[in-house]
């Protein structure tokens, strides 16, 4: 008889899990070895960006491997609502998918529907195949599937903001996570996200979440503001990015050890 075993948790089960803000960070870098690092840190989840990270299907498995032996949960982003990668994404085994850009209750249900085999949705069968099912040894996985998934589609432009309700009301659609950076981009201040209408409205979505019966989450890699978002209630907030750690710490040791020319430009702050 082949061995057993049962899909891990995602993402609901987490936020099921604990009575506290769920913290995590993006991943954007590709890479494995960073990610297991970022995995062993204490963060409760790491977001795989396959939207805006230099990542392929077999860099994003690379990582999800990686992952699995730390206490971490991993979530991944799509680059965008497509059934067909929504489909190999969930072939490789990842159990928590973002979704960005979707702005209406239509574009909700669209993703809905490819995280689930038929007659609820459109996701193709592979499971003897791929990695979700471990290759056939998660028992009854087929039919299983949903309850180990986790969809969270993301709300950054305006025209979401007046239909979280009503996006955050699909059935099946679990979560929402909120960016602040491209909802500012719609609303005509880019790179503000500190500007009080785009600031209102993330409150506005986080509220509206909420009564929908949603978990919610927003990108917040400054402390004072995801503290402002978790006061509002956010049940999750990503604080931070690898390359951007990564960035802003080899900064501060140039600082240090190089004279910087006085002319220098002063450090571009998180605009993410």
């Amino acid at each position: 008889m082949p061995f057993r075993v049962e899909a891990a948790p995602s993402f609901k089960d987490l936020i099921r899990s604990t009575d506290r803000t769920v913290a995590g960070m993006f991943v954007c870098s590709g890479d494995a070895g960073v990610a297991e690092i970022c995995a062993g840190s204490g963060l409760d989840y790491l977001l795989i960006d396959g939207e805006h990270g230099p990542m392929g299907l077999e860099s994003i498995l690379a990582q999800l491997r990686a992952v699995a032996g730390y206490p971490c949960l991993s979530v991944v982003r799509v680059p965008f609502n497509d059934a067909v990668l929504i489909k190999q994404y969930l072939d490789l085994g990842a159990q928590t998918l973002i979704v960005p850009m979707v702005n209406n209750a239509e574009q909700a249900e669209a993703a809905v529907a490819a995280m689930h085999y038929p007659p609820r949705g459109i996701r193709g069968v592979g499971s003897a195949l791929a990695r979700s099912a471990r290759w056939n040894r998660i028992p009854d996985y087929l039919n299983r599937a949903g309850d180990t998934l986790t969809l969270i589609v993301q709300i950054e432009a305006a025209e979401a903001v007046q239909n979280a309700a009503a996006i955050a009301g699909v059935d099946g659609v679990d979560g929402v996570f909120i960016g602040p950076s491209d909802l500012a981009a719609s609303m005509g201040v880019l790179g503000q996200q500190e500007h009080p209408d785009v600031v209102e409205a993330v409150l506005q979505s986080i509220r509206e979440v909420k009564a929908a019966g949603k978990f919610v989450g927003v990108n917040a890699f400054v402390e004072a503001s995801a503290r402002r978002y978790i006061d509002a209630g956010a049940d999750f907030v990503n604080v931070g990015a690898d390359v951007a750690l990564l960035a802003r710490g080899t900064e501060a040791l140039a600082a240090t050890f190089i004279q910087a020319p006085h002319d220098a430009p002063a450090g571009t702050p998180a605009s993410y």
